[in-house]
C-alpha cells in the first residue's frame, strides 16, 4: 500500500477508517474540510492545522513525527478536492 511508504501504520489507518464509519464523525470532518482548496492543501501550515483539528474530532493523538508524515503525504499527493479523479485515487489508496 502506497501510504505505508509515508510512515503510516496500517493499524492506525484501520482505526481511523472505522471511526469514519460513524455518521456524526464523518459529518464533523466534512464540515471542517468544506471549502478547502488545492492551494490550502499545498500550504504546510494549513495542512498541519487540519491534521490537528481532524485528530481531535477522531480522538487520535498523533506524535509530532506522525503529524509530519501526514503533512508530507498530503502535500506530496498534490490533491485537488475539486478533481474527482484525485478523490477516487485517494479512496482507492485507503480502501
Amino acid at each position: 500500500m502506497s501510504y505505508q511508504k509515508y510512515g503510516f501504520d496500517p493499524a492506525f489507518v484501520e482505526r481511523v477508517k472505522l471511526k469514519m464509519k460513524n455518521p456524526d464523525t464523518k459529518e464533523r470532518i466534512k464540515m471542517i474540510l468544506q471549502g478547502v482548496t488545492k492551494t490550502d492543501l499545498q500550504d504546510r501550515v494549513k495542512v498541519r492545522r487540519f491534521v490537528g483539528m481532524l485528530s481531535k474530532v477522531l480522538g487520535e493523538r498523533p506524535t509530532d513525527q506522525q503529524t509530519e508524515h501526514m503533512v508530507n503525504f498530503v502535500i506530496s499527493q498534490k490533491i485537488d478536492p475539486n478533481n474527482t479523479f484525485h478523490l477516487i485515487k485517494l479512496w482507492g489508496m485507503f480502501r
